[in-house]
């Protein structure tokens, strides 16, 4: 099993690098950072930097979207990294939360974002493919190769992640969803005549590694009120009790009232209010070692190849360094 760690890129970016560099010395395989250009600092930037300070760590964001950047830019940005460092980034992409709202737009529909993973995936591996009707290929790039890993929860999202994606980005770490949200993803790709088992299945969340469980809840419920955002967007699509999409994954945000993106991510995040304990830890990975072993393990044996947890609390190199010390000897 593969660990990632989860950054935001708060300045300095000499922090996010510097705890990159730990995480990798820890046993970490994969470094990601949000992507949302008003919020955080620009990650590509960050993200040279990291590879340039690491030696075998797969640097990606969680996650970009197809409607900040044009395609071909971020194929190129992507292209570009992958030369000078020898492959070693995976593009996380998804229909835009923050980057996009922030920024005064919706998300993009999944039609659009289908379209954006085939064309960046084309072009960073360097072939032709179509962008707004014009055929376009970046000509420099050599033995290019950019996996593309969806996020998704809803049953639309899951099922096109099956059909196109290299990998899927699930945002939490609930092992009945997850094993819900994988079997529909690995469904979805036998029907479309792939392997299944070809599919990355990466699980995100925040881990809080120590006894103080309340403690811990109050460091990571910011998460239930970002995962809240992306739930509420289904609400709206499905209805709140719509069959199409598991009452375990939205009857928690009836209470929600609204979302302050300056807060976005951030532990004691006021819009994260209305989360329940319950919520918390069924999201999130907390405890002491031994029970981060335990439902890490959980999530291992539901089909999951890597687990890549938040560090947005007061507590990132201790957890880093307790995932070192305990959680990846026991399971990588």
């Amino acid at each position: 099993m593969d660990f990632g760690i989860v950054l935001q890129t708060d300045p300095p970016a000499s922090a996010v690098v510097s705890l990159m560099r730990r995480a990798e010395r820890q046993g970490f395989r994969y470094g990601w950072t949000f992507d949302s250009a008003v919020l955080w600092q620009e990650p590509f930037v960050i993200h040279s930097r990291i590879l340039d300070h690491t030696e075998r760590l797969i640097v990606g964001p969680m996650v970009t979207n197809p409607g900040t950047r044009t395609w071909e830019v971020t194929a190129s940005t992507f292209a570009t990294l992958n030369e000078m460092y020898g492959n070693r980034t995976v593009c996380g992409i998804g229909r835009g939360d923050s980057a996009m709202r922030v920024a005064g737009r919706r998300p993009t529909t999944l039609a659009h974002l289908g379209e954006a993973i085939e064309v960046i995936r084309d072009l960073a591996e360097g072939r032709e493919a179509l962008v707004g009707g014009v055929p376009l290929r970046l000509p420099w790039v050599r033995d290019g190769r950019l996996p593309v890993w969806m996020a998704a929860y809803g049953p639309k999202a899951l099922a096109l992640a099956g059909r196109i994606a290299d990998g899927l980005i699930l945002q939490l770490a609930d092992p009945y969803l997850t094993g819900t949200m994988v079997a529909a993803v690995r469904t979805a790709a036998s029907d479309a005549g792939r392997d299944p088992d070809a599919i990355t299945i990466c699980v995100a969340a925040p881990a809080y590694v120590g006894d103080d469980l309340d403690h811990a809840r109050e460091q990571c419920r910011w998460f239930g009120g970002m995962v809240g955002n992306h739930v509420a967007d289904l609400v709206a699509r499905y209805g709140e009790h719509s069959d199409a999409v598991p009452e375990a994954l939205t009857s928690y945000i009836t209470a929600r009232n609204g979302y302050d993106y300056s807060h976005h991510g951030r532990a004691g995040n006021p819009s994260a209010d209305f989360v329940p304990d319950d919520i918390v830890d069924r999201f999130c990975v907390l405890g002491p070692a031994e029970a981060q072993v335990e439902k890490v393990r959980a999530l291992r044996d539901l089909g999951v190849d890597q687990f890549a947890l938040y560090a947005m609390h007061d507590a990132k190199e201790e957890t880093v360094d307790a995932y070192g010390a305990s959680v990846i000897p026991a399971l990588g």
